[in-house]
């Protein structure tokens, strides 16, 4: 496992993400990463799959200490007092004392940051959350939340892939020592058809989602949750720290698509 370190915190690169997992089959993905040596798990209010997370969890032969255990707070919960009810509900159900990382899922006009912020910090001079972060923020919100809150933003998740720019937000990130966490790193599977990342991958005996998932943590400041419930997949996906890219190979990857992005996400909706 390799490492990203911001703020003098180290958070593995490489996490589970379990957006749309539900019941035993999220408990067995998240079991299963653990036991391959997964040190990273994503959840979120809105999944409602923060009790299967947590069974998991509890259920592993790893010590609580050693998992990186991130949730994030839903739409309706951000005014104050939602804040610390909401999260409260949340460690119950992660079977938790604390989650290492909460986040503000999206923005959400109806509710001053500086309140939902506010609240955040109430929680981390609490004990009950170690550090406080955004997601799907774009570089102006990023920058209003590092100016109200008194507890640094450790990270902003956002959608990030090679057809997808977020070169603004990296360089805000990585200028002021935030984590990039990348999620849909392989555009809603998009990418593991592309010719370029089967290429790449073929000199490495790796594959396209593997290339994809080098490319990202090969970045400065940026790690990745992928998900997958399949336990194939989640053991190959750690198959990632053995190789390095080239420069060249790392410019080449990065091909920002509106289009491609935006037909993946078509794509990874139908029924059919």
């Amino acid at each position: 496992m390799e490492y990203v370190t911001v703020q003098d915190t180290e958070i593995p690169a490489l996490g589970l993400g379990t957006w749309r997992m539900k019941g035993p089959t999220c408990r067995r993905a998240v079991a299963t990463a653990l036991d391959c040596g997964y040190r990273h798990v994503d959840t979120a209010q809105m999944y409602g799959n923060e009790r299967q997370v947590g069974a998991a969890i509890s259920g592993a032969a790893v010590d609580r200490d050693e998992v990186f255990l991130t949730t994030k707070l839903a739409m309706s919960n951000r005014d104050h007092d939602s804040v610390i009810e909401s999260t409260e509900t949340s460690l119950r159900k992660l079977q938790t004392d604390s989650v290492d990382l909460l986040l503000i899922h999206q923005p959400n006009r109806g509710v001053a940051l500086e309140e939902t912020l506010g609240a955040m910090d109430e929680l981390v001079d609490d004990g009950l959350v170690d550090h406080i972060g955004v997601s799907n923020f774009g570089v102006e919100r990023l920058h209003s939340a590092c100016e109200i809150a008194d507890a640094p933003i450790l990270t902003n998740q956002v959608m990030y892939h090679p057809f997808w720019d977020q070169s603004t937000v990296l360089d805000y990130c990585q200028i002021h020592d935030i984590m990039l966490t990348a999620y849909s790193p392989l555009a809603h599977g998009g990418a593991i058809s592309d010719p370029l990342l089967n290429e790449i991958g073929a000199r490495y005996d790796k594959t396209s989602a593997q290339v994809a998932f080098r490319w990202l943590i090969q970045q400065e400041n940026v790690s990745t949750i992928p998900k997958s419930t399949s336990p194939e997949h989640i053991e190959a996906n750690l198959e990632i720290f053995d190789f390095e890219l080239t420069d060249e190979e790392m410019r080449a990857i990065r091909r920002p698509s509106a289009s491609r992005t935006a037909s993946s996400f078509v794509r990874a909706r139908l029924p059919f």
